[in-house]
């Protein structure tokens, strides 16, 4: 019996958004050990640098490129770069993502909200704009948006965050459905609680920890590398018949 091959990526471009550390990073180094060349990009091209060498010095394929995604220039400068230099794009994972404020809603500050909704909401709907156009030119592709369980059950103190992925979810929703004529599918990885940089106010506060804890029924925390497993299955032909679907990687926290 010989090894499937639904989940091989040879040939495939793919771009993964906040992959210079976290999830992003697991997700770019998974993709790429299946074959795939990925654009590794954040803001800072440094630790992009960082993770394609990584790639590369495993015998993968790696180009870094920065790209803030809340800034909109930065996104169509970055799209020529792709077209120019790889003329397709096969699959994008938007998993960059802000949350600069940690307090009760009330006190929501006008800056931080509006820099949480310029990457979660617009930078995400306009990277997907931008990479269907060049999917629907080739047959098609994968969208992967990395939301989170805050867009289902809102996260203490973190409201516009939470507001923002729910956003996500039904964003990837409307994608999935006007998208689907062109080859290309859309869906979502709600991860939970997991061990990065990112989640470190929660990982790092024992009492919080003990709090979320409790509510998990695998009661321990993910590591990167378990959101990185699912996004593989969503950028490849084994979800072929696949989209629109929000998949929970969160222990179990949402059942």
């Amino acid at each position: 019996m010989s090894k499937t091959q639904l989940f091989d990526l040879d040939g495939k471009i793919a771009f993964v958004s906040g992959a210079s550390r976290g999830i992003g990073e697991a997700i770019a180094k998974l993709l790429a050990q299946q074959g795939a060349h990925v654009i590794v990009s954040s803001r800072r091209i440094d630790g992009c640098k960082q993770v394609a060498d990584a790639i590369i010095a495993e015998g993968g394929q790696a180009t870094a490129i920065a790209c803030h995604i809340g800034e909109m220039e930065q996104i169509t400068a970055v799209f020529a770069q792709i077209r120019e230099q790889f003329g397709r794009l096969d699959i994008l994972v938007n998993n960059a993502a802000t949350n600069p404020q940690f307090c009760n809603v009330l006190d929501t500050d006008l800056g931080a909200f509006q820099k949480t909704v310029d990457v979660n909401i617009r930078g995400y709907f306009f990277m997907s704009v931008e990479a269907g156009k060049l999917m629907r030119e080739h047959g098609g592709g994968s969208i992967i948006n990395v939301a989170s369980i805050n867009g289902v059950s809102p996260g203490v103190y973190q409201g516009i965050y939470s507001v923002t992925k729910a956003a996500v979810i039904n964003m990837t929703k409307v994608f999935a459905k006007e998208c689907a004529q062109f080859g290309i599918r859309c869906n979502a990885l709600l991860p939970g609680l997991t061990d990065t940089k990112f989640a470190s106010a929660l990982v790092s506060n024992e009492k919080i920890l003990n709090t979320a804890l409790a509510q998990i029924p695998l009661k321990r925390v993910a590591a990167p590398s378990e959101m990185a497993g699912a996004v593989l299955y969503l950028a490849s032909e084994a979800s072929s018949y696949t989209t629109g679907v929000a998949l929970n990687v969160d222990g179990g926290f949402l059942s």
